[in-house]
């Protein structure tokens, strides 16, 4: 029998640095057994657990001798299974997999904060990077050594010249007021007898550079800090090397950095991670000791950022005004490394971008936010380095200390002709781990999934952002919206929890969820000026929807537990503001309200369905005032709904009760306020139909209306859909779930504006904020990497290939198989890695008379599953009665005829 495998510890893979002191454990256990009947761990520090009975393979808390800071074991696991015939088998013993704590207590630190100490700070988006050096003597070299670093900014650790470790844009995005990450390395081969040098690169990240929409500085602070240390043991004992004043400031190659506007390099100053004294820098200057914070400071949740994939060109032209045009031919977040520098003092010029203009050199226009200090003006979209040459040997730029979007790179400055191996494209984001696939007999639909999955992986770095260029940041309805597809796709785990930690962080007193996380809250002046939006509903809530979602996908309720708090302040707020508040033009109607309306959400700021195809343009400041009581009610009643099903899950009867009966009087009062005599909707609208049957606003007497209406309003809209942010993910299964399932193909297949194929048919290599990213003539509108349209996949996972949870389930213990073919596709296939093991499904149709534009047709679908252990699927094929399988390898045929299934069932397990 094989050996369980995939081994997690608080669901990563790499357990460096972590600051909890009983890390949950988890495995998938091994392939074709009927289920896990017991485990047993054993660790190197003599944690034994002996045989546990426990079909658990996931949330196991860490049982041995106590740990504490540094402390490390490396742990195993074997298990014993039930085989198809009933025997219980023990398995091998699993590979090892280690896990090292890092430093919990203030204690711990002997190092200090340490500042560059400027004299003058430059403007925001030019201020230079400022390298922090100390040199110390080994007597020999150490046995092990382990090196803790964070900073206030973006830090890169050097050791003898060699670069610390494979992370990118340390310490990373988080709440830095509440939140700092330390990166743990082993650095025991970097370090040699004799004279050694710590190096350490600090610009201003996200601590204090221009960021966002708005571009406000010094969200967090004024000046950048790093704190590091250097722990050594050897046979002459133990020795700590902690950053004090001591160390030594210097001027760096790096002449500014910054998130937004890019970075400016000038090799002639480097110095090579020498000691200041004996390299080129000037103003060499002792370290300044500041105040700051060791009670923030912790260990990792999430994978960390990494250059995870590397791209070459697809085409260089040059164009006649000499400027070089590298086209990688797929959108990305990240940088470019360039190899081809020019001559000594020779300058070169990278804009990067999402688009050409029509000259056919780079644009960054669409890109351009506005300026709201200044009524019309826009403010410069950034993504611009420069890099001016020493002319040394091998010289290469690569500027980790910012990033961009795009898959254009204008070369300006360079007289000599770019060869394709002279400039490649790095994407740049959480190394998270693919646990999803999806295939299917029409191209076109690969294409969608592909530019949905790029586009993800653009807007995957550090936290969910909503674009990797304009904005770079964490907005919380773009998450909702996505993370279902995200978690079928990528384990996205660990990513959702250090991001909702960093949410709860940034929750004001009164209960409201901030729109951006993290976020430094109100204090600067954007937040000033757009702090009214704060508290959307579809935005937070998603303080409710994000950890549901994480559970669903895991089974671990601890993801609702370190959540419940936050999620009921969250409710209270709506709560009393839909007890509390009424809407002017509801109250000028009728003095008096009426009973149910103490259960509307009709006041506030709500971004409503922000942004329907032809519906007014967006007016946050209109939104102030007006009535989206018919889109934040659905919204006060799913999140009431969800956190019934939360309080069940986490054993809370009562509030599950009380939540429940909540759920149901909100749902009355939204069916009366918004619901006509006949059931038909009031404020006739895709996206309000839509929620009606998705959010069972409408009861089982009106859905039949209402689907009917939503089918009008598609059809009326000339089979386009009419959805705008919030309601477009639930399109597609609301029609399928409610007899439409050939309309909902219709409009998967459209590819006339507003549509998914659009982007597929104009090139689009990720998804565009706006229908028509690029017109049809060519032109781009504002961001073309935008993940939330791209929630249609898991429609073609759910439907189309038909895997999916069963209700009731979490962690994927439970599943439902249903193909459901349109569209004229012939076979399609999918995957998910879940907590049990891999999850397969394919199927083919065979026939001979399916036409490009017919839907079904007579013949023979034969589908193939693959079910892991502990796991039971029930296959649902048309026409027939349910077969519910356990695991291992199942075919199954089905003679289908149009929209009817033939009686007969073929079934086979292997």
């Amino acid at each position: 029998m094989t050996a369980p495998a995939r081994l997690r510890a608080e669901h990563l893979r790499e357990a460096m640095g972590l600051a909890v002191r009983e890390p949950r454990l988890s495995w998938t256990p091994p392939a074709a057994t009927a289920g896990q009947t017991a485990y047993r761990i054993m660790a190197d520090n003599g944690w034994d657990t002996g045989r546990i009975a426990s079909a658990e393979s996931g949330g196991i808390a860490y049982g041995g001798p106590a740990l504490d800071s540094r402390s490390r074991f490396d742990w195993r696991v074997r298990t014993w299974n039930v085989d198809s015939d009933g025997t219980e088998t023990a398995s091998d013993w699993s590979e090892s997999m280690p896990v090292e704590l890092g430093l919990l207590h203030p204690s711990d630190w002997t190092g200090q904060w340490i500042s560059p100490g400027e004299e003058a700070v430059s403007p925001p988006g030019e201020r230079p990077g400022y390298a922090l050096t100390r040199t110390f003597t080994l007597p020999a070299a150490p046995d092990k050594a382990r090196a803790y670093a964070t900073a206030h900014g973006i830090y890169e650790l050097f050791i003898n010249g060699q670069r610390v470790g494979d992370q990118q844009l340390t310490p990373g995005s988080t709440s830095y007021n509440t939140t700092l990450q330390v990166q743990a390395y082993d650095v025991t081969a970097l370090l040699t007898a004799g004279l050694n040098t710590i190096r350490a690169v600090l610009t201003d990240g996200w601590y204090r550079g221009t960021f966002g929409y708005t571009r406000d500085a010094d969200m967090y602070g004024t000046h950048t800090a790093f704190l590091a240390q250097l722990e050594l043991e050897s046979e002459a004992g133990r020795q700590v090397i902690g950053t004090d004043p001591s160390w030594l400031v210097s001027a760096t190659e790096v002449i500014s950095a910054d998130l937004m506007a890019g970075q400016r390099v000038d090799f002639r100053a480097y110095d090579t991670g020498s000691a200041p004294s004996a390299g080129k820098a000037p103003g060499v200057r002792a370290a300044v000791v500041r105040p700051g914070s060791f009670g923030a400071l912790t260990g990792p949740l999430a994978p960390p950022t990494r250059v995870t994939e590397e791209l070459a060109p697809v085409s260089i032209t040059r164009l006649r005004n000499g400027h070089q045009v590298v086209d990688f031919g797929q959108n990305i977040h990240g940088w470019v490394r360039l190899a081809a520098l020019g001559g000594p003092g020779e300058t070169v010029t990278l804009e990067y971008g999402e688009a050409l203009g029509r000259d056919g050199d780079v644009t960054r226009d669409h890109l351009r936010p506005h300026d709201f200090r200044v009524p019309g003006a826009f403010l410069d979209a950034g993504q611009v380095d420069t890099v001016t040459a020493s002319g040394a040997p091998g010289e290469v730029f690569e500027p980790r200390h910012t990033s961009h979007g795009f898959q254009f790179v204008s070369v300006r400055g360079l007289a000599t002709d770019l060869r394709p191996r002279d400039v490649t494209a790095c994407l740049v984001r959480t190394d998270l781990e693919r646990i999803g696939t999806f295939h299917c007999s029409d191209e076109r639909l690969n294409k969608l999934h592909g530019i949905v999955e790029w586009s993800f992986l653009g807007n995957s770095c550090e936290v969910p952002t909503d674009c990797p260029q304009r904005e770079k940041a964490g907005w919380t309805g773009d998450w909702q919206l996505f993370v279902p597809t995200a978690a079928y796709l990528y384990d996205v785990t660990g990513f959702t929890r250090k991001w909702l930690r960093d949410v709860r962080a940034d929750q004001w007193d009164n209960g409201v969820i901030a729109n951006i996380s993290p976020s430094p809250g109100p204090a600067i002046t954007s937040a000033e000026f757009m702090g009214f939006t704060n508290g959307s509903s579809g935005w937070g809530d998603a303080i409710v929807m994000v950890p549901w979602e994480a559970y669903l996908a895991t089974g671990d309720a601890s993801i609702l537990a370190e959540n419940w708090d936050a999620m009921n302040r969250w409710l209270g707020f709506v709560r009393t503001t839909a007890e509390t508040r009424r809407h002017a033009a509801r109250a000028t109607q009728a003095p008096v309200p009426a009973d149910h309306e103490k259960y509307l959400w009709d006041t506030g700021f709500h971004f409503g369905e922000w942004m329907e195809p032809d519906g007014p343009g967006p007016d946050l400041f209109a939104s102030r005032t007006a009535d989206n009581g018919i889109v934040a009610t659905a919204y006060y009643r799913h999140t009431t709904d969800l956190m019934a099903r939360i309080a069940r899950a986490l054993g809370l009867a009562a509030e599950a009760a009380d939540l429940a009966r909540l759920s149901d009087a909100i749902r009355d009062a939204w069916a009366t306020e918004y619901l006509d005599e006949s059931g038909r909707v009031t404020v006739a609208s895709q996206a309000n139909c839509v929620r009606a049957l998705a959010f069972q606003l409408a009861g089982t007497e009106h859905r039949a209306a209402v689907t009917t209406q939503l089918v009008e309003l598609i059809r009326d809209a000339g089979t386009h859909l009419g959805t705008g942010f919030l309601a477009t993910p639930y399109l597609l299964p609301v029609l399928a779930d409610h007899g439409h399932l050939g309309l909902a193909y219709e409009l998967l297949m459209q590819d006339s504006e507003p549509s998914w194929l659009a982007m597929v048919d104009r090139g689009a290599t990720t998804v565009w904020e706006l229908w028509n990213g690029l017109d049809a003539g060519g032109a781009p509108h504002q961001s073309l990497n935008h993940y939330s349209k791209g929630a249609v996949v898991s429609f073609l996972h759910r439907y189309t290939a038909g895997l999916r949870q069963a209700p009731g389930s979490a962690g994927w213990n439970r599943i439902i198989i249903e193909p459901r073919p349109g569209a004229g596709l012939t076979s399609a296939a999918t995957s998910h890695q879940g907590p049990h093991g891999p999850i397969t499904v394919a199927w083919t149709l065979s026939t001979d008379a399916l036409g490009p534009d017919e839907m079904t047709a007579d013949g023979v679908l034969t589908l193939t599953a693959d079910i892991p252990s502990g796991t039971t699927a029930e296959i649902l094929l048309p026409g027939q009665p349910a077969a519910v399988v356990g695991p291992g390898h199942h075919v199954f045929s089905a003679a289908t005829g149009g929209d009817t299934a033939h009686p007969e069932l073929m079934r086979s397990t292997l």
